[in-house]
């Protein structure tokens, strides 16, 4: 369909059965309709009226359980987010990718040079191009297209919004060139190739797998070539819960140290053992050899390795309370990952500031309303940025107040577990 006639489409109502697919309830269809209009219209203003189009949208994510343990080759329970990146779309046969994203400026990919370009390093253009570039070695279709694309995943906020961009683009390649075919890891690991070798940023499969998937999604990094990677089928919207991000509007400058030394700390513990990163060594092993790492290793690591082993086991408990359906259980296991990141992994304050404890703030008031009812933990990499927390839907109100009273109007954004990852919505 042309795009005024997909205005049109999504004007009358004919659209929200698919759209609800996406948003789960009829307000937030409500909600979005606006923001597709807005890009189909931006695409008739520069593309022109022209083409069959089609809308495509792929999901911002959020950490869940496994804090801290990708690096050292751990398990990790991620989940998709309502937040998303859309894509109004169309294929055209010059061979070459015109995509347009609310705010900036124009992305030209030519497709008949698919060459690294470190020049480009830190562009989304080459994003763009890096994505296609891996999914051809891969032996799928490309093909020029134009698209108009906006985001609603807040960056800077944990939850990923460059992979909601990366797996976009795989997802509109899939739907216009390869009949959507192309699974939803291929396209994971194509945009996390894409971030790492031609957009020059260092990152996990984690992010990526997320977004592309949907819904809650298990990672076991024991082979970084060949993650086993298991999709959880809960329904979140059924559980009586929201899940809100705080941002807490904390520093991050100067925290690459900091991030860094927890990685380099656990793989200490694990080189003092005679490997490579923590995942080689057993439980049994790190706790009979306690005594022999003391003096050849700082104690931080030795705490940061505890939170690594035990961290890994909640992972295996939080999947197993949602696959039965033990949403109490679940929240139990995360407000203990929240403890462990608090006390063992020390990621929620810098030792460089350690007056400014915003992170420490939002989990003290999280705990102070919540015990009992919710759970609360730091979120991603942690040191300032965001917490995460399970609020009853009856509490939600009293929830967000408070942390919007004590560290400003719009900081705590209510969430929900988004069904589905990147997919054709129109």
């Amino acid at each position: 369909m042309k795009p005024s006639e997909l205005i049109k489409m999504i004007e009358s109502g004919n659209a929200d059965t698919m759209l609800k697919r996406v948003y789960v309830t009829d307000e937030a269809v409500e909600k979005q309709k606006p923001r597709y209009i807005r890009t189909a219209n931006k695409f008739i203003e520069i593309f022109g009226d022209t083409g069959d189009v089609m809308v495509l949208s792929a999901p911002g994510r959020t950490e869940i359980c496994g804090n801290h343990t990708d690096h050292n080759n751990g398990r990790v329970l991620a989940a998709s987010i309502n937040l998303d990146a859309i894509a109004v779309a169309a294929p055209t046969d010059n061979n070459i990718i015109h995509e347009k994203s609310e705010g900036h400026s124009m992305n030209v990919v030519d497709l008949s040079d698919l060459s690294l370009d470190k020049s480009k390093f830190g562009h989304s253009t080459a994003m763009v191009k890096g994505v296609a570039a891996r999914l051809k070695e891969n032996g799928y279709k490309i093909g020029g297209f134009n698209a108009c694309t906006t985001s609603d995943v807040m960056g800077g906020s944990g939850l990923s919004s460059s992979a909601a961009f990366e797996v976009l683009i795989g997802t509109v390649i899939s739907h216009l060139y390869n009949d959507g075919n192309i699974d939803a890891v291929t396209i994971a690991k194509a945009a996390q190739y894409s971030e790492n070798v031609f957009f020059g940023k260092p990152s996990g499969l984690l992010d990526q797998t997320a977004s592309s998937v949907g819904t809650f999604v298990t990672i076991d990094f024991k082979s970084v070539e060949n993650p086993v990677i298991s999709k959880i089928n809960f329904d979140f919207n059924k559980s009586g819960h929201s899940l809100c991000i705080v941002d807490t509007h904390g520093n991050h400058s100067d925290l690459t140290d900091d991030y860094a030394a927890v990685r380099s700390e656990m793989e200490s513990v694990a080189k003092a053992l005679g490997k490579t990163v923590l995942r080689e060594v057993s439980y049994e092993e790190f706790m009979s050899s306690i005594c022999v790492l003391t003096g050849k290793v700082n104690d931080r690591a030795l705490l940061r390795a505890v939170h690594f082993f035990n961290e890994n086991k909640r992972v295996e408990r939080a999947v197993s309370c949602l696959e039965s359906n033990d949403f109490e259980g679940f929240k139990r296991v995360i407000t203990d990952s929240g403890l462990s990141s608090f006390l063992y992994n020390q990621n929620v304050y810098t030792n460089k500031a350690p007056t400014q404890q915003k992170l420490s703030l939002a989990l003290c008031l999280s705990e102070e309303i919540l015990r009992g009812k919710g759970a609360w933990r730091v979120h991603g990499g942690g040191f300032a940025g965001t917490i995460q927390a399970f609020v009853p839907n009856d509490m939600l109100e009293k929830y967000r107040s408070t942390m919007d009273d004590v560290f400003g109007e719009g900081s705590c954004h209510i969430l929900t577990i988004r069904p589905i990852g990147g997919a054709r919505v129109i």
